[in-house]
C-alpha cells in the first residue's frame, strides 16, 4: 500500500470501480431507518470478505467489523446507511423509485437523499484499503456500520446494545459526511462543529364549528398561523447577535375542509443552537409563546408540547481535530482542507464519542461537480444551482468524492493507528 501524501493508495486504484458500481447500486435501493436490511447485509459480506469480524443485528439493523492487528490504539470509524423518505427529482440513470412503510404505517418514497449511502461505499474502501496494508500499522479498527441516524436514535441504540463492552472501547472516534462542498474538498472545524437539534410536536386546542359562524369557536387554525409568525421572532429579538440560532416551523396540519374549523392544530417545530445557554433560552421562549398565543386565542386547553428526535451538539475535539487535518492536509493537499465553520446541521455521531469517553473527530467532504460548483459561486447561484443535503436533488458525483471519501477515512485512521516497523 502506497501512504506517500497525495498518493492513492494502490488499492483503491484497484477497488475503485468496484466501489462506484457499489455506490449506485445502494443508490437506487436506499431503506428507511432501521429497515437497512439490504444494505447491512452487503455491508457484512463486503466486510467479511475483507477480513474483518463481522456483527449484525447491533442496535437494531447495525453492522459492526473489527480488525484486530495486534497492540496498539482502537480506531472507530463509522457510516451511517439510512436513508429518507423523499422522491428522488435527480433524473440519474441509477435514481431511486423505492418506497417504504413510514412510523404511521403509510407508503413513501425513498432516496438517499443525505448521502448515507456514499458513508457506507468510503467505508467499506478504507477497510479494504487498511486490512490490504495492514503489514504497515497495529492496533484495531472497530467499524461501526450504524442504522437510524436521521432519527437521532440510531448511535445510541447501538451505544445501548452493548457496543464498547462486545467489541471494545476506541480510542479515538472518526467520521464523515458528504456535503455540497466542490467533490475533492475536505471541511474540517474544531470546536463546536455541528449543532444540537431539538425538535417538538405541538397540539393546540380550540373549539370547532361551522366556518359561517366563527363567533361560536375558538380557531386553532389562527392560533397556530399567529404562533408560527410570533415564533419568527425569537432569533431576531432573544437571541444575542454574537450567538447562533435556528427555529424552523417545518409541519403544520389542521382540518379537513374549508367551511369547517377544526378542533386543534398541530405544529411541528425544530430549534437548532450550538450553546447550551442559547438553547435553554431559546426552548423557554418557544414554549411561552406557543402557551401565550393560545391563551390569546382564548383556547379552553393548554397546548401539549412534546420532545422528540434531539440531537446532542457535536463538539470536535480541538487535538483531535488538529492532529486528523494535518493527516488530511498531508494527504489531499492543503488548498483542499479548509474549515467551513460549525454547521446548522445536526448528528449523532458524538454519542458514541461521548459513551466511549473518547475525542470526537468528523469532517466534511465535498460532493458537488466541481466545475459546477465554481460557475455557481462566481454567479451568486450556490443555493439554487448546488442542491444541499435532504434535497430530492441532491446526489454527489460519484468521483471525485468516492475517491477523497476513502483517502480521508484511511489517512485519519493511519494518523491514530501505531505505525509497524518494518
Amino acid at each position: 500500500m502506497t501512504t506517500e501524501p497525495g498518493t492513492a493508495p494502490t488499492r483503491l486504484d484497484e477497488i475503485r470501480d468496484d466501489l462506484a458500481g457499489l455506490y449506485r447500486d445502494l443508490h437506487a435501493h436506499p431503506e428507511l431507518s432501521y429497515a437497512e436490511h439490504r444494505t447491512a447485509a452487503e455491508v457484512a459480506r463486503r466486510a467479511g470478505a475483507a477480513g474483518y469480524e463481522v456483527a449484525t443485528g447491533v442496535g437494531g439493523t447495525g453492522v459492526v467489523a473489527v480488525l484486530r492487528n495486534g497492540d496498539g490504539p482502537t480506531v472507530l470509524l463509522r457510516a451511517d446507511m439510512d436513508a429518507l423518505p423523499v422522491e428522488e427529482k435527480t433524473g440519474l440513470p441509477y435514481a431511486s423509485t423505492a418506497t417504504g412503510t413510514a412510523a404511521d404505517g403509510t407508503e413513501v418514497p425513498v432516496m438517499h437523499a443525505c448521502g448515507h449511502d456514499m458513508h457506507t461505499v468510503c467505508l467499506l474502501g478504507a477497510l479494504d484499503v487498511l486490512a490490504a496494508g495492514a503489514d504497515s500499522w497495529s492496533g484495531t479498527v472497530l467499524a461501526v456500520f450504524q442504522p437510524a441516524e436521521e432519527l437521532a436514535t440510531g448511535a445510541a441504540a447501538m451505544v445501548d446494545d452493548g457496543l464498547f463492552e462486545r467489541f471494545g472501547t476506541p480510542d479515538v472516534t472518526l467520521g464523515q459526511h458528504v456535503a455540497p462542498l466542490p467533490a475533492g474538498w475536505v471541511g474540517c472545524h474544531p470546536g463546536a462543529a455541528f449543532a444540537a437539534t431539538d425538535s417538538l410536536r405541538v397540539r393546540m386546542f380550540g373549539r370547532g364549528g361551522h366556518g359561517s359562524r366563527p363567533e361560536t369557536t375558538v380557531d386553532p387554525v389562527v392560533m397556530a398561523a399567529s404562533t408560527v409568525m410570533r415564533l419568527q421572532t425569537v432569533v431576531s429579538r432573544e437571541v444575542a447577535a454574537g450567538d447562533a440560532a435556528v427555529v424552523t416551523v417545518g409541519s403544520l396540519r389542521a382540518g379537513t375542509k374549508e367551511n369547517i374549523i377544526p378542533d386543534e392544530a398541530e405544529l411541528q417545530i425544530n430549534v437548532r443552537s450550538f450553546d447550551t445557554k442559547v438553547r435553554a433560552r431559546v426552548l423557554e421562549a418557544v414554549t411561552r409563546i406557543v402557551k401565550a398565543e393560545a391563551a390569546a386565542s382564548g383556547a379552553d386547553r393548554e397546548p401539549e408540547i412534546t420532545p422528540f428526535n434531539a440531537f446532542p451538539l457535536l463538539y470536535n475535539d480541538e487535538s483531535a481535530m488538529a492532529r486528523t487535518g494535518a493527516a488530511l492536509r498531508a494527504e489531499l493537499g492543503d488548498a483542499a482542507v479548509v474549515d467551513p465553520g460549525p454547521v446548522s446541521g445536526s448528528e449523532d455521531f458524538g454519542r458514541f464519542g461521548t459513551a466511549a469517553g473518547a475525542p470526537t473527530c468528523y469532517w466534511l467532504f465535498g460532493g458537488a461537480d466541481p466545475e459546477v460548483f465554481r460557475t455557481a459561486f462566481e454567479g451568486g447561484t450556490l443555493d439554487r444551482d448546488v442542491p444541499s443535503n435532504h434535497s430530492p436533488h441532491f446526489a454527489p458525483v460519484v468521483e471525485p468524492t468516492l475517491s477523497t471519501g476513502v483517502r480521508a477515512l484511511t489517512a485519519a485512521a493511519l494518523a491514530w493507528l501505531a505505525p509497524k516497523d518494518r
